[in-house]
């Protein structure tokens, strides 16, 4: 059997203190501090500062991190096989995706897999696609919905392309009445989230040469609508990311198609845990009836 002092060390790094940490274990914040002492000593170095925030990692606890991790997802995922061959088909999957995928895609996925999986157990966590990315390598995350590129080493599944729009004031037309051109976009302003610009929609601004002293930066996707709504600039967002927000504004294409590809993320060894490859079906599954026309087969490695 695996070790306690395992989960309490998995547990503080999720929690980042340890009366969180016990919360989350159903012991006291004393067992927390014995289980991380006796950890320490038989490892030989400190695993965690202690500040005013709570805790974080020292660089030798951050150099073990992906081990013992590695260590409890291996456990985890032969307990979920010793199901699946008893026909229980219990466990586990810790998700992570970005705020559009969270809000339009996962709800029917989640609903139709408790559906056929009840005893599954699902962990979602928002982040952005770096995030997602970072935790699927390191174990913490089974997998991750996320957009290319990504730099990680993990096993990618491009799924759908989301072609990026120009969303407006109402008072605004294009000159052509259609469709967005550079000439259109000369002395105006854009809103959009930090994250984003670093990836597609940073492509485009690039292309109609949009300078980074002309961009505001938002918190999410409705705050940029309601930000265009004020009239505070444009803004820049990919078809996903409309479906589920509203706001009183224009939304057009660009004369130059822009798209971000959506995609999964894997770790390869937790893609063998029965409950996670479940879930990476149902996932594409549902990518496949919902988005016949776009959808893209060809997964790689990153």
């Amino acid at each position: 059997m695996l070790p306690f002092a395992y989960r309490v060390f998995q547990a503080i790094v999720q929690e980042h203190t340890f009366y969180r940490a016990a919360q989350t274990l159903s012991v006291t914040p004393s067992a927390i501090s014995h289980s991380v002492n006796q950890l320490e000593k038989e490892l030989g170095f400190p695993l965690f500062i202690r500040n005013r925030a709570g805790v974080e990692l020292t660089p030798d606890g951050k150099t073990v991190l992906p081990l013992i991790q590695g260590v409890i997802n291996a456990e985890d995922r032969l307990e979920q096989a010793a199901a699946n061959i008893n026909g229980l088909n219990a466990g586990s999957v810790r998700l992570g995706a970005f705020s559009s995928v969270c809000i339009s895609w996962l709800p029917p996925i989640i609903r139709r897999f408790k559906q056929d999986y009840p005893d599954i157990q699902i962990n979602l966590e928002q982040a952005g696609f770096a995030d997602i990315a970072a935790a699927v390598k390191s174990g913490r995350l089974d997998l991750g919905l996320s957009a290319l590129p990504v730099s990680e080493k993990l096993t990618v599944l491009p799924l759908v392309k989301d072609e990026i729009y120009c969303i407006t004031p109402t008072d605004f037309i294009p000159a052509n009445r259609t469709t967005v051109t550079a000439a259109d976009l000369v002395d105006q302003n854009f809103i959009l989230q930090r994250g984003d610009y670093d990836k597609d929609t940073k492509a485009a601004l690039d292309h109609y040469q949009i300078r980074p002293n002309a961009i505001r930066f938002s918190i999410d996707d409705q705050s940029i609508l309601a930000m265009v709504d004020a009239g505070m600039g444009m803004g820049i967002l990919p078809e996903l990311a409309l479906q589920k927000v509203t706001g009183n504004v224009h939304v057009y294409p660009f004369d130059t198609q822009f798209y971000r590809t959506i995609c999964l993320v894997v770790n390869a060894e937790q893609a063998k845990a029965p409950s996670t490859a479940k879930m990476i079906r149902a996932i594409t599954e549902y990518v496949t009836t919902a988005y016949p026309d776009q959808v893209l087969r060809h997964p790689h490695v990153g």
